[in-house]
């Protein structure tokens, strides 16, 4: 059974950027299982400067929930392309691939969602496909 609450701060979750081929390029904090989460997701992701989007990911089941906390850049929704800034916040189907460019302040983004273990399809190369 999970604690009543769990807190600590982003930065003691593991950076999994390196594991995915993500390092040199910034950091994904995948937390949910660090705060003792059970039934929701969420991960940190933070963006260089000015790094292209590359890839992109889509779920079977799980609706997710992305705020820009700092900086701006773009993000891909299947075919369409929309500009983010500070605290802008977006809804997405699960069945839509997705992806984010940074601009020139970095990107800081938080993603909510519900846990379903095994339910992710990344493309690496999707956004540049």
């Amino acid at each position: 059974m999970a604690p009543a609450y769990t807190h600590k701060n982003l930065t003691e979750v593991k950076d999994s950027a390196p594991d995915i081929g993500f390092g040199e390029q910034g950091e994904v904090r995948f937390a949910a299982e660090a705060y003792d989460a059970t039934d929701t997701g969420f991960t940190y992701h933070r963006t260089e400067p000015n790094v292209p989007g590359g890839f992109g990911h889509r779920h079977q089941d799980a609706e997710e929930v992305y705020v820009v906390i700092s900086g701006s850049g773009r993000m891909k929704l299947d075919d369409e392309i929309i500009e983010l800034k500070r605290l802008d916040t977006v809804r997405v189907a699960p069945s839509v691939w997705r992806g984010f460019e940074s601009g020139p302040e970095g990107l800081e983004v938080l993603a909510f969602g519900p846990r379903h273990e095994g339910d992710g399809e990344i493309d690496m190369q999707w956004w540049t496909a």
